[in-house]
């Protein structure tokens, strides 16, 4: 009987028990908000835009969205080849993805990896180091290779698949 006494648990338990569902409620509500917030938001901020804009944003999005989405299509490995330079000849690695509209040129591109590959290394290898140390020399060099490939594109496939060539990584030693 004596150890039965010692069992009786207190009053304070039932406090506890309601500030933690209190807790979790608050929790549940405030995630909710944030969510609802998060979703909706991304379509108020287009449309506001669009207005601002006088509806040039609303004409280029369509034309955006009749091409479809954009996706990203990354080379399986990077670049690397020797530019000469007025001092000494360097050493150069990139890392390029594709920018293509629609899953169509994305399976058309992944198809074509190899041609893409040797009309890039082929556009890379032709620069000089004295250029690519500058931003506009890169810039002109990414200009370059899309038109080389969306070139090469053209006379395999029959139309321009790639609408990017991107840098994701650039190093020049």
């Amino acid at each position: 009987m004596a150890a039965e006494k010692d069992l009786v648990i207190a009053d304070g338990g039932k406090k506890k028990k309601i500030l933690f569902i209190a807790g979790g409620a608050v929790l549940v509500i405030v995630l909710a908000v944030v969510g609802f917030m998060l979703f909706s938001g991304g379509s108020d901020t287009g449309t506001a835009a669009g207005s601002d804009n006088g509806g040039q944003t609303a004409a280029a999005g369509g034309t955006e969205q009749s091409k479809g989405s954009a996706l990203y299509v990354p080379m399986p490995r990077p670049f690397v080849f020797n530019v000469p330079g007025a001092s000494r000849d360097r050493m150069v690695q990139i890392k390029v993805q594709l920018m293509v509209r629609g899953s169509n040129n994305e399976t058309i591109a992944m198809r074509h990896i190899p041609l893409i590959e040797g009309s890039l290394l082929q556009t890379f290898s032709s620069a000089n180091a004295d250029e690519l140390v500058t931003v506009a020399g890169r810039d002109a060099l990414k200009n370059k290779a899309l038109s080389d490939l969306q070139q090469a594109m053209i006379e395999v496939v029959g139309s321009v698949v790639v609408d990017e060539v991107l840098f994701t990584g650039f190093v020049m030693q």
